[in-house]
């Protein structure tokens, strides 16, 4: 609408805009039927949250926990309510009503914000390093020297033979060179940390040669090529996905090749007509050309598994006594230590990683030490078959195992639970040995009375969760992976199941 300035014309914009801002928003002619006037009573009568504020029950949660938390927690409960009351259609209520119902919410609601989400579970899955569940249990030892640790203060960084300010690094670096006969060791926060230091570190202005068969990706996206990019080094590839020879490597050598990468494949395997360079052949080949190797082991096995049918897990020992240039390994895998990574080798180029600016960032706290170094000693004093968890879990005995399983089914037994003794195969995992198992012993849960999902997921949702697996219809308990104390916890959740004390979903509920 177009206003022309006149007399008459700015006293009418006046009264139009007047209108317009008088007018009340029109409703439809039906907008009161759909309105429900019980929600909007029920609404009405919600108490403040200053009323609520002054009730025995919130009281008592204000002891429990602050006032300003529950403050917070009592808002949202409230807007919560609100949004229910005016997109359903409710029964008439009463105030006394809504404010039980409001407690409730609220106590709910505190209950679970305030409770730990971090929990320890059973692995019952025979899956030993099972990185969704922690990997590597921590030995007895290594737990006692982290509560020693972060009880207090400590020597982190200082010197108490001088007086003087210290290094974080020698309390794992004296145990790993003697363990492994290197001149030097650091350590940071994992394997792929410690991958992406020594790129960055020795060939970020120049080229990596690597085979195409170990472009591979380790797990949760973590592809080599990635970091390699991420590195600034540039990436060189050598040879086939099956096929990889040593002139390969010869060929691919310029001015600008910085280092060779050697990466074990962890998690598969290529088989048939696959072939690659040994570890003696690089390594000559790293010492004529004066290009450093480096050796990517992943698992970072100590000790020797073959006794126990794992012959394929390289030892970091045997690789630096091959002449390869600096190794990294994770620490809690095979190792049986805390997360962390481990890179050992040439003094020399560990030295320029420990100078790289990032190696600050990527460092490990003194807990990760604390617990390294614990693991360490058991290595150092040979007592690490008996003492670290993933290690006497790989060796123990298929007789004791079917012990403890028959026991299990006699205490637990029940009319609803068929429980039946049987055998089957574990996993190292973590990227270990992963066509190779280890002879296990199970126990098999099936029912007449309940799913199995249902079986699977209260076992899940037990006070110390269970962990199991489904196969073939049954739910597999796997004592390989079950520590010997914890059969107690199993006993106890399986009996809740079956006797029906747990919300077990039967079949013929089942949609």
């Amino acid at each position: 609408m177009l206003f022309y300035r006149s007399e008459r014309s700015v006293p009418l914009l006046f009264q139009i805009l007047k209108l317009r801002i008088g007018r009340r928003p029109e409703r439809s002619a039906d907008a009161g039927q759909n309105m429900n006037p019980t929600l909007s009573n029920s609404i009405r009568l919600i108490p403040s949250v200053d009323q609520l504020l002054e009730h025995p029950e919130v009281a008592k949660l204000i002891s429990q926990t602050s006032r300003s938390l529950v403050v917070a927690r009592l808002r949202l409960t409230l807007s919560h309510i609100r949004q229910i009351l005016t997109s359903t259609i409710e029964k008439p209520m009463t105030r006394a009503d809504l404010e039980a119902w409001i407690l409730s919410e609220l106590a709910k609601d505190l209950k679970e914000l305030t409770q730990p989400r971090l929990k320890r579970v059973i692995n019952a899955t025979g899956v030993i390093l099972h990185t969704n569940l922690g990997r590597a249990p921590l030995s007895d030892f290594a737990r006692q020297r982290v509560a020693e640790i972060a009880g207090g203060y400590s020597n982190i960084e200082y010197d108490l033979k001088r007086g003087t300010r210290g290094k974080r690094d020698v309390f794992p670096e004296i145990p790993l060179k003697h363990l492994l006969g290197c001149d030097r060791a650091v350590v940071v926060n994992n394997n792929a940390a410690a991958v992406f230091l020594i790129l960055n570190t020795l060939a970020a202005d120049g080229e990596v040669l690597i085979s195409r068969g170990e472009l591979i990706e380790i797990g949760d996206s973590f592809r080599i090529p990635d970091i390699l990019r991420k590195s600034g080094a540039s990436l060189r590839e050598v040879g086939t996905t099956n096929r990889t020879y040593l002139k390969d490597y010869q060929s691919a050598i310029t001015e600008q090749t910085r280092l060779i990468l050697r990466v074990h494949p962890s998690n598969f395997r290529v088989v048939g007509f696959s072939c690659r360079p040994s570890l003696p052949e690089l390594t000559g080949l790293s010492a004529s050309a004066g290009i450093p190797l480096v050796e990517d082991l992943g698992s970072g096995a100590l000790d020797d598994l073959s006794s126990w049918g794992l012959t394929e897990e390289p030892q970091p020992s045997a690789s630096l006594a091959a002449g390869v240039s600096l190794v990294c390994f994770s620490g809690d895998k095979l190792l049986g230590g805390p997360q962390c990574g481990i890179i050992a080798g040439s003094g020399e180029l560990v030295q320029r990683i420990r100078e790289n600016p990032l190696f600050r960032t990527m460092r490990v706290d003194k807990l990760t030490l604390a617990a390294l170094e614990g693991t360490l000693l058991s290595y150092l004093e040979g007592r690490e078959w008996s003492e670290i968890p993933a290690l006497s879990l790989i060796s123990l005995p298929k007789e004791e195992l079917m012990m403890r399983a028959q026991k299990i089914v006699e205490q637990a037994s029940s009319f609803a639970l068929q429980l039946k003794v049987v055998t089957g195969q574990s996993r190292v995992g973590g990227g270990s040995t992963p066509d190779q198992g280890l002879p296990t012993v199970l126990i098999s849960i099936t029912s007449r009375e309940f799913e199995v999902q249902n079986i699977e997921a209260q076992l899940r949702k037990a006070p110390t969760p269970v962990i199991a697996r489904i196969e073939r219809d049954q739910v597999l308990i796997d004592l390989r992976t079950v520590l010997p104390q914890e059969d107690t916890l199993v006993v106890e959740s399986l009996k809740t199941v079956g006797s029906g004390s747990a919300e077990v979903e039967k079949p013929s509920q089942k949609r």
